[in-house]
């Protein structure tokens, strides 16, 4: 697939790691090359999708350490369990499989 920044945008969209309003692609998982190299490899955003989503579950662990809740003083953060987020993760992935290799067809998922 062709590479181009409308797609990059789209792939950020579809897996949840848009860039936050007045920040760069360093406030996300994932830089522009990295999804570049992601969409690059892929037959279609959704296939790039799942990849992007089945690395964010690999990564889940390490991002927080382990931590599923942190307190600093009076100040308490809970996280969703890692078993939580991984599987949503992995639900996201598969919901971007296509069916079918090579599909054309496209599914409208928020319907």
């Amino acid at each position: 697939m062709t590479v181009t920044d409308e797609l990059i945008t789209e792939l950020r969209a579809l897996t949840d790691e848009r860039i936050p309003q007045g920040g760069s692609e360093a406030d996300t998982r994932f830089s522009d090359e990295e999804l570049r190299s992601i969409i690059a490899g892929a037959a279609t955003i959704e296939q790039a999708a799942a990849r992007v989503w089945r690395r964010k579950a690999a990564m889940a662990f390490s991002e927080r350490g382990g931590m599923e809740e942190t307190r600093a003083g009076n100040e308490q953060t809970r996280f969703a369990s890692l078993q939580e987020y991984r599987d949503h993760c992995l639900r996201m992935a598969a919901m971007f499989e296509p069916v079918v290799v090579g599909s054309l067809e496209r599914t409208d998922f928020w319907e």
